[in-house]
């Protein structure tokens, strides 16, 4: 157990420090046009909210295997997303957003809240796993609480984001 919070707490640190660095570090070329991506990664987004969903409704109606299926597969979902988010925007430049007046201010709360809360949610997940994993499953349904609703958030808030920016691609 102790090895597994030890590489929580990395992962917790070294994705989001890994991330900062794609965004103010130098971009490389991949030498293929990449502007597909924020669309595909923004629909991950929106079917991981979707699973977040049928996760909780499997759970509520005691579907334990149900429930651990679509738990893996927004987990599998979520680090798809990372994955292409990371490609994306190590390679391409950060689009700005052209509203004005309360569609400016609008954004940038959901785009300033996804990402301070896409960094918290990152050690409630995988806490939140490993309990599960451990068949610590009390102290899996106290951290979970808190979790999901971080998570879903994050999903949810991903998509609308890319929905106020999209025009500006």
């Amino acid at each position: 157990m102790k090895r597994t919070s030890i590489w929580i707490w990395v992962l917790s640190i070294v994705v989001p420090g890994l991330v900062a660095l794609m965004y103010f570090g130098p971009k490389f070329s991949l030498g293929t046009d990449l502007r597909i991506l924020p669309r595909i990664y923004s629909t991950i987004n929106f079917i991981t909210a979707i699973i977040l969903v049928l996760a909780l409704i499997a759970i509520k109606q005691k579907k334990i295997m149900r429930h651990r299926s679509f738990m893996v597969t927004a987990l599998i979902l979520s680090a798809l997303f990372l994955i292409l988010y990371v490609i994306y925007h190590s390679s391409s430049e950060s689009v700005k957003f052209g509203g004005d007046g309360i569609i400016r201010a609008a954004y940038y709360f959901f785009l300033i809240s996804h990402i301070l809360l896409s960094i918290t949610v990152i050690p409630f997940v995988l806490i939140t796993f490993s309990r599960a994993l451990n068949s610590d499953f009390e102290k899996h349904k106290k951290i979970a609480r808190w979790t999901w609703p971080l998570w879903f958030y994050v999903a949810v808030s991903g998509v609308i984001v890319y929905f106020m920016i999209s025009p500006y691609y």
